[in-house]
């Protein structure tokens, strides 16, 4: 995308009767060295992902692997209650010398994660789609109604959208078949609005046309922070019975970081949060 930072993208996953498991993605653009040096932007950043029980952070460019340490040292440095953060993150992703990461931090207190897998693009006939492959992370969560899900992310190029898109059924057949799990969220960066996804292109969309994929942000959504553009270039997707029965129709709302952190585009330009509440006590939750 082409702001500083991407949208936040927040799901709820209810816990007992009155909370919530929040899962989010999080594109934090070419998040480097000269992104972890600015003190500023750091101290949004951790804000941020402090929201979070499971945070997908993608577009890191950490050729020294040191952001997720420096990221853990300052979520664990003043932990209170106990509330630690652990993290997983994939290989360097990317064609040529470009290269980026998928990253998930969260709350060990909550969740633990049960495997991970990078998932290999080489179909017969359709090898190479991804630009980055997804990183798959099944999480155990033993205070949510659901006890277990898988994540897949994914940050696509903006031109080849449509095909990686697409291409997540595939991942989520061989997820499906290798692990023998239910229940599936797929999120990140899909580039899946305007222009990169015009209408004409969904019915070339196979995780679009079946009904079994819930899509939880609409096409009419404006997942960007810059005020002269207006897409849902960010997703949120379930698969699983389990998962999606527990789902509220309509009940996604806005939360607007940048407004509650008084932030300009200039400084950090830091975007909305959409919150997906899967559980009816959920309803009224605000934050």
């Amino acid at each position: 995308m082409s702001q500083e930072l991407a949208p936040l993208l927040l799901l709820l996953l209810s816990i007992h009767s009155a909370l919530a498991l929040r899962i989010c993605s999080f594109n934090v653009r070419s998040f480097g060295e000269s992104k972890q040096e600015d003190q500023n932007a750091m101290d949004v950043i951790v804000k941020v992902i402090k929201r979070c029980d499971i945070m997908l952070l993608m577009e890191i460019k950490d050729s020294n692997n040191r952001i997720c340490p420096v990221l853990m040292e300052k979520l664990n440095g003043n932990s209170r209650r106990g509330i630690t953060y652990n993290y997983v993150i994939s290989s360097r992703l990317g064609r040529n010398t470009y290269k980026e990461q998928y990253a998930f931090l969260y709350k060990e207190k909550l969740v633990s994660v049960k495997r991970s897998y990078h998932y290999h693009d080489y179909q017969d006939g359709d090898v190479d789609v991804f630009s980055r492959e997804p990183f798959v992370v099944w999480f155990q969560s033993p205070h949510t109604a659901v006890k277990d899900f898988v994540i897949i992310p994914l940050h696509t190029t903006p031109e080849t959208s449509v095909k990686e898109i697409d291409e997540l059924v595939d991942v989520y057949m061989d997820m499906k078949h290798r692990w023998k799990a239910e229940n599936f969220i797929f999120m990140g960066d899909f580039n899946a609005g305007c222009s990169y996804v015009p209408k004409k292109a969904w019915k070339n969309i196979r995780l679009r046309t079946d009904p079994r994929f819930i899509w939880l942000i609409g096409d009419q959504e404006d997942t960007t922070v810059k005020r002269s553009t207006k897409c849902a270039y960010d997703r949120i997707v379930l698969r699983g019975q389990e998962i999606v029965s527990s789902v509220v129709p309509k009940s996604n709302s806005v939360f607007d970081f940048q407004k509650a952190y008084k932030l300009t585009e200039e400084e950090v330009r830091l975007p909305s949060c959409l919150s997906m509440p899967l559980s009816k006590d959920e309803l009224a939750w605000a934050t």
